[in-house]
């Protein structure tokens, strides 16, 4: 009677252990959202008009390549979130898809982040061997928001990082690796002779 009563108590052990795991990954997993949507708002608003002409996020594709990226990343962390917040077990299935997602969309931030933080860098440094000046003495305002969504863009990378080492420690510490069921023909040797 006394080891029901103790296994009783273990088993709720783990489901508290499990819950509070399942809403830790759906919180991180909703901070990207709100992270991601501050960036694409910072840089769709990001444009400047004065004497020397006007300059907008839209004329340059890394910056709509960071506007695209991160409004993929939003739509992802929310229905991310949504998945996660359903208590259902875990099957290798739904593993498989959330580490494959997790790194795909943390590819595609980072890939966002680097390429606009070039952009970012020449407007501000230039580059002289190519005779491209720098455009950010004249254009402060947009130079400056340009920065600060890459800024949060970043902060968005280190998320999905977390996010990516989360879905494969689970993935690779509850599944075991595929089998191969030997064959006659793969016992042979490749060469004969």
């Amino acid at each position: 009677m006394a080891e029901k009563g103790e296994v009783a108590v273990v088993e709720r052990a783990e489901d508290g252990k499990t819950a509070t795991m399942r809403t830790a990954e759906t919180l991180l997993r909703l901070l990207p959202l709100g992270l991601c949507v501050a960036a694409l708002v910072v840089m769709l608003k990001n444009s400047q008009t004065n004497d020397f002409g006007s300059v907008s996020y839209s004329d340059l594709g890394a910056f709509k390549y960071l506007v695209h990226a991160n409004g993929v990343c939003a739509g992802y962390s929310l229905l991310s979130a949504v998945v996660t917040a359903v208590p259902r077990p875990i099957t290798m299935s739904r593993a498989w898809t959330f580490f494959l997602l997790d790194q795909v969309l943390t590819y595609m931030i980072i890939a966002a982040g680097a390429v606009s933080t070039e952009v970012v860098y020449l407007a501000y440094k230039g580059d002289e061997a190519i005779t491209w000046s720098e455009a950010c003495s004249s254009f402060g305002v947009f130079c400056h928001k340009a920065t600060a969504s890459v800024i949060i863009t970043f902060v968005v990378v280190i998320c999905y990082a977390a996010l990516s080492l989360i879905s494969s420690y689970r993935l690779f510490s509850r599944f075991d690796p595929p089998t191969i069921h030997p064959t006659k023909e793969s016992e042979m040797g490749a060469f004969h002779g």
